[in-house]
């Protein structure tokens, strides 16, 4: 399941997207994205921001390398607000902490996501990449 729509913006430390909330979306219940489908969001918009590391950088496909991701921690998340069918909400993210072993790394993402400029999202997550 692909919880990001666009990647509008991508560094070393930061990345900025924006999902399109439909209908047909696994986490969508009564026109609202359930609080499942917004931390996904969140994890899917942090791990870009690593992931793209493992990645030629010419690799628009994602061809040149297989990642898995996993979300390993929320050490913290505040939900203000679910969003409705229809809207697109933005994530912004950065890079609090990396550490690299190899072929798993381990980090830490800051996470805010909006829906029309008001926060909706604020949470802290932990995950290990691992490259197979």
């Amino acid at each position: 399941m692909l919880m990001v729509t666009r990647l509008l913006a991508i560094d070393e430390t930061t990345v900025h997207t924006e999902f399109d909330v439909t209908d047909d979306c696994v986490f969508v219940k009564n026109n609202l994205l359930a609080e499942a489908g917004l931390i996904e969001n969140a994890a899917q918009a942090c791990t870009a921001i690593v992931g793209r590391s493992f990645f030629e950088k010419d690799d628009l496909t994602g061809e040149s390398n297989e990642l898995i991701g996993y979300l390993s921690a929320i050490k913290k998340i505040e939900i203000f607000d679910l969003p409705k069918t229809g809207a697109t909400i933005t994530t912004k993210a950065t890079l609090n902490s990396r550490l690299d072993t190899g072929t798993l790394t381990i980090c830490s993402m800051q996470c805010s996501t909006f829906n029309n400029d008001q926060l909706i999202v604020a949470c802290t997550l932990n995950f290990l990449i691992h490259e197979v």
